[in-house]
């Protein structure tokens, strides 16, 4: 896929088969084909990156209607749907007895991403206002999700890590903490020693959206060995977002 025109952006709750398979066909593209990521139910035969909790998530989609591909995707599970599942996906990762503690409503992201050929423009902007609808509508109060780095070594990593521990730390009764035995540390460089514009250029996108939105980080990296990725929790207080950041990717209330 190549941009030859002016994208028409439409964003919508997957509701059929076909558009699932669409957005489980772009993760592929994304996290297999160009992350090396894997996992028990990818299916290499058909181009599709699928897990067991699929079928629980709403899956958020992107689709550029001059073209007619779905280009970016995100899939959202509330606490009812997580009951239903078994847990959050991302708990197998954390513990997330901080979070359930607050009693709030909360929402876990996952499986963000965005076609090649539309990073960097305002895709991600389109996305986030989707998902700001649905947050309102479902009166979410904390949102959270891993998000990752490619690779499986946090020392080639250090300086955004450590920027994250340093200055993005969840307060102590957000504070999820990455679980054993893949647990890391993200205190690598001491912060009087941080190269921040190298910490922020090897910052994946996604986590600076975040971060922009007042979003802090969990204690700890989880090393994800069959995705190919050092992940980190992400949380959002919907309540703490300043009204700057409510403008940048839309209202949530």
């Amino acid at each position: 896929m190549s941009l030859t025109k002016d994208p028409e952006f439409r964003v919508s709750l997957v509701d059929d088969p076909a558009d699932l398979r669409a957005a489980q066909a772009l993760r592929y593209d994304v996290f297999v084909r160009e992350l090396g990521g894997g996992g028990a139910m990818v299916d290499h035969h058909a181009g599709l990156e699928r897990d067991r909790f699929d079928p629980f998530f709403d899956h958020l989609v992107l689709y550029d209607d001059a073209v007619g591909q779905v280009v970016a995707v995100y899939r959202m599970l509330r606490a009812e749907q997580a009951e239903a599942a078994g847990q959050f996906y991302s708990e197998d990762e954390y513990d997330l007895a901080p979070l359930r503690a607050t009693g709030r409503r909360l929402l876990e992201l996952g499986r963000s991403c965005v076609h090649k050929d539309y990073r960097g423009g305002a895709a991600l902007y389109h996305l986030w206002n989707g998902l700001a609808a649905y947050v309102a509508e479902h009166q979410i109060g904390i949102m959270f999700g891993v998000a990752s780095f490619h690779g499986t070594d946090p020392r080639a990593i250090a300086q955004p890590l450590s920027l994250l521990h340093h200055r993005h730390l969840a307060p102590e009764p957000l504070r999820v903490t990455a679980r054993a035995p893949h647990a890391a540390s993200m205190d690598l460089i001491p912060e009087d020693q941080i190269d921040r514009r190298a910490a922020m250029v090897d910052m994946p996108a996604l986590i600076k959206a975040y971060l922009r939105l007042g979003g802090v980080v969990g204690e700890g990296a989880y090393v994800d060995h069959a995705f190919n990725t050092t992940d980190v929790c992400l949380i959002m207080d919907t309540a703490a977002m300043s009204d700057r950041q409510r403008r940048i990717y839309g209202s949530v209330s």
